[in-house]
């Protein structure tokens, strides 16, 4: 099939793109958000094409794949067809609702052009807690390539993954992080995290800084990723974190909130999941200083995520929904 989507999450699309169809992907010349063409910091296929908004209309295309509400309006002015009328086309929605937890309509519930659509949800929990109406609902868990073993947990510190956390705050549990960071040393990586390390050296904090935060490429962070003794994911309320699933299958210990997906992408043996502040700190602080314990976690974590989150079973899953809605 030929499939138009927008480049919008980089790691969820590296691993839709390796499937065998042609990706179409819209480009801006500024290369914005709506417009971002192809990666330049994963590795995606020659399958996946960057083509020109004003040349879009020329690509005979069988599915269309929706992530935003607006990107159904986009379509139209782009390419002179509506989503679900003109051409197949899916909704897949990545986040957990940002209004009432339970309480908050859809965009397919309130949005004419996208009234009748499929949704497809990439947890569980977000089927559960979106309001979806009467519009078709699926779930299709996340499958992640496999980045290998590559946990050595020499460096006996936390590391957190986490785009813009000084901003995002309390949702991704930015102050979780900085006050572990009074008594453990943290490493942290994503867009912004030096912001989060001057935050860190402004309060005078002796386990996180400048120096420790980093913001590399996909390859390069599970590279130095596997260095660290643990994992930390501290988000409060978010879809879930392929950064979590990949630190997993590095064959990392993990430390998450029970909240949103978390308790379900890890098990008993692979981590720990509580809103027990004082228990994820001591079981941090136990794992930093028994690397044994970390191993043998780990291996956990890595086991499970190659069974439950596999590229094969994700892709297959995608293919059935594909097909069904082109037919």
């Amino acid at each position: 099939m030929r499939i138009l989507l927008w480049h919008v999450h980089g790691s969820w699309t590296t691993s839709f793109v390796s499937g065998g169809h042609d990706y179409v992907i819209p480009l801006l010349p500024d290369r914005g958000p709506d417009g971002r063409g192809r990666a330049r910091t994963w590795d995606w296929p020659d399958t996946v094409r960057e083509v020109p908004v004003e040349a879009l209309a020329d690509e005979p295309l069988d599915v269309v794949v929706l992530q935003r509400p607006h990107e159904a309006a986009l379509l139209r002015d782009w390419t002179g067809l509506r989503a679900g009328h003109d051409v197949p086309a899916v909704y897949l929605e990545h986040n957990a609702p940002t209004g009432h937890a339970v309480c908050t309509a859809h965009p397919v519930t309130t949005d004419l052009a996208l009234t009748g659509l499929p949704v497809v949800h990439v947890t569980h929990f977000n089927a559960m807690a979106w309001d979806c109406g009467p519009a078709p609902t699926v779930v299709v868990e996340h499958g992640i390539p496999d980045p290998g073993p590559g946990w050595t947990g020499e460096i006996a510190d936390l590391a957190v993954v986490v785009n813009e956390p000084v901003r995002r705050g309390r949702v991704a549990g930015t102050d979780l992080v900085l006050d572990l960071a009074t008594e453990l040393l943290v490493s942290a990586y994503g867009m912004g995290t030096d912001a989060l390390g001057a935050v860190a050296e402004e309060r005078g904090l002796p386990g996180l800084s400048r120096a420790r935060c980093h913001d590399l490429d996909q390859a390069e962070l599970h590279r130095r990723l596997g260095r660290h003794r643990a994992y930390l994911h501290p988000y409060r309320w978010t879809s879930l974190g392929l950064s979590l699933l990949e630190a997993m299958a590095l064959g990392m210990p993990v430390l998450a909130l029970a909240t949103t997906e978390h308790h379900r992408a890890v098990p008993p043996g692979a981590g720990v999941v509580t809103n027990d502040l004082d228990l994820l700190r001591r079981t941090a602080a136990r794992w930093l200083a028994d690397r044994g314990e970390a191993l043998e976690r780990g291996l956990a974590a890595r086991e499970h995520v190659l069974s439950h989150y596999g590229l094969d079973r994700f892709l297959a899953d995608w293919d059935q929904i594909l097909k069904e809605v082109a037919l």
